[in-house]
């Protein structure tokens, strides 16, 4: 399932900086646009992989996984 995510950014001073909305915690810092962005994806996946992960783990055995659409 490909899904969108939105990347907040600016410069401020030399740096730029950047945030995931939609997700807590996803957010980089870099001295070019083009490698922030390239950050915030790659974070953003560690994130996910990470969130998904944990709730297999937590969901142990026994479980059903269903796509959810907003």
């Amino acid at each position: 399932m490909n899904r969108s995510y939105t990347a907040v950014i600016k410069q401020d001073a030399d740096w730029w900086i950047g945030w995931i909305e939609e997700v807590p915690g996803v957010n980089c810092q870099e001295s070019s646009r083009e490698a922030l962005l390239q950050s915030l994806r790659e974070t953003l996946i560690e994130a996910i992989d990470f969130n998904r992960a944990e709730a297999l783990d937590a969901a142990g055995k026994r479980f059903e996984e269903l796509p959810i659409a907003l």
